[in-house]
């Protein structure tokens, strides 16, 4: 009787990070889980992903059995059209791996070959979300996931042991609340809010680029320097002392101007305002799904802010409800790459059902 080894590649190419998982797995049982993460701005330039690509498919150590797709960098603005994007990306993962099957996801939850996600681009373009749900209904009947990126925000229904999704694509998931664009690193602030308190009075902040949620995160000891692996908004270093620099230009000024005490309850107001954002869309979202799920619903929190943005949020739910930590059943390395890991099982799961 021979023993079954099988080793896939899951990839979630994201428009700022690119993920891999490298999982094996012995006779249908998960051996190892590897996760590996590389900062890439593709919009600066999209050549370099087939680089990116394969320096990823090296540290996991080559001889893959099969290579699982999922992404949401085809949104960027370096390609005219979602279609260009997902052409480019997918190229440049069949240029990499030609010699190995190459299983993409899709929004209804399925893998398609190369040629078919070629055929059918906004299928399976931002579907990564459907890689997170898919993994976290193995042990929930009914939840609602929610995990907090370092861009963005996904909240996926599971209910009655299926992803229960209203939204099929980034706009109707705006719409629903089931995507909320905000994260724990590269949102601009002036997207969480348009005032703030300074002085026993109300400003109006700047619309610029100036400092990012990251900013906020390091201030308050949420993050530390070397989880803050985007670019800051000035290109300059990922201290403290740099991060209160970012934030007083938010509201045109400087530290000279405003002292460090203000500058950090600045940075508590606008955190507690990028909670409610996430509540928002969590409420949005539990509110309909509650309406066919036979038991209590209860929120799985991951990605890099589950502690203090997924956590604080789902603590903020009416009513409230019990609020589990994916980490409890995954490693902590896999709760940071859940949609590369989760594409990876489905494909061996497809590979092994096509043999």
């Amino acid at each position: 009787m021979s023993i079954v080894l099988v080793k896939v590649l899951g990839l979630d190419i994201g428009g700022a990070n690119t993920k891999a998982a490298c999982v094996q797995t012995l006779e249908n049982t998960i051996r190892e889980v590897q996760v590996f993460t590389k900062y890439f701005p593709v919009w600066k330039n999209p050549e370099k992903l087939v680089e990116i690509l394969q320096k990823l498919g090296e540290a996991a150590g080559g001889n893959f059995d099969g290579i699982g797709v999922t992404m949401t960098a085809e949104l960027s603005d370096v390609y005219k059209t979602k279609r260009v994007g997902v052409e480019h990306i997918l190229g440049c993962v069949k240029k990499v791996f030609s010699e190995v099957p190459i299983y993409v996801l899709t929004s209804d939850i399925t893998l398609k070959t190369l040629k078919e996600a070629l055929a059918s681009p906004l299928q399976v373009a931002a579907a990564n979300w459907a890689a997170t749900g898919w993994l976290v209904a193995q042990y929930f009947e009914n939840c609602i996931v929610l995990d907090v990126g370092s861009t963005s925000t996904s909240i996926i229904p599971i209910i009655n042991g299926k992803i229960a999704v209203q939204g099929k694509n980034d706009l109707d998931k705006l719409i629903c609340g089931e995507l909320v664009y905000t994260g724990s690193l590269r949102t601009n602030l002036a997207a969480i809010v348009q005032t703030v308190p300074v002085r026993d009075n109300v400003a109006t902040v700047s619309s610029e680029l100036f400092a990012l949620s990251g900013d906020i995160h390091l201030i308050l000891g949420h993050i530390n320097s070397e989880q803050y692996t985007c670019e800051t908004a000035d290109g300059k270093g990922v201290t403290c002392k740099e991060a209160l620099t970012r934030l007083a230009r938010l509201i045109c000024a400087d530290t000279e101007m405003l002292t460090e005490k203000e500058l950090i309850e600045i940075a508590q107001y606008i955190y507690k305002k990028q909670i409610q954002q996430i509540t928002t869309g969590l409420n949005q979202v539990y509110q309909h799904a509650k309406k066919t799920a036979t038991t209590k619903i209860p929120i799985i929190i991951t990605g890099l802010g589950k502690d203090f943005l997924a956590y604080k949020a789902a603590e903020q739910m009416i009513p409230q409800t019990v609020v589990i930590d994916l980490d409890k059943l995954l490693s902590d390395k896999v709760s940071l790459a859940v949609p590369a890991v989760g594409v990876a099982l489905m494909s061996i799961k497809q590979g092994g059902e096509k043999k």
